[in-house]
């Protein structure tokens, strides 16, 4: 499997995301196994580097500076190719849907959607100001996640 996850940006929520799943499959021989990659991609706006606060959480979260040094930004209009041989697209709002080219929109699925089977969005922590705040917004990724992960685990042992 092949997942690929996206937000607006490639700077705050999904590069969070990438972070929390690859560590969750390293760390599980049947998640392991069955995931082949897993990815990261902006839909919306082009970046240069990981957001400040992002990297505080991920640092406050046990991932190091080198570990977090490597990730460099992705947008789809500069790398196409995750997005071609992705099984799954994972966003965190309905948006993020609307930007994919059409021929990618059967892959997509919100990140509630795929952790808890209904649909509520991921909200943006680039606009808040708060430490805390954002903090927050991230524990919900987090979350979901955990509970992704748990999904498909579930998935897999049960073929």
């Amino acid at each position: 499997m092949k997942i690929l996850i996206v937000c607006s940006s490639n700077v705050c929520r999904s590069p969070y995301a990438e972070f929390q799943l690859k560590r969750i499959v390293e760390n599980n021989d049947i998640l392991k196994s069955n995931i082949e990659w897993i990815d990261s991609s902006a839909v919306f706006n082009r970046s240069k580097e990981i957001f400040p606060k992002t990297k505080t959480c991920l640092l406050n979260d046990g991932f190091t500076e080198d570990e977090i040094a490597k990730f460099k930004p992705s947008y789809i209009k500069d790398n196409i190719k995750p997005f071609e041989e992705a099984d799954i697209i994972i966003g965190m709002t309905k948006s993020h849907k609307f930007f994919l080219p059409k021929q990618f929109k059967h892959k997509y699925k919100s990140l509630n959607e795929v952790a808890y089977g209904k649909y509520k969005a991921i909200p943006d922590p680039f606009l808040t100001h708060s430490m805390d705040k954002y903090s927050e917004y991230m524990l919900v990724i987090k979350k979901a996640i955990i509970q992704y992960a748990k999904n498909l685990e579930n998935d897999f042992t049960s073929k």
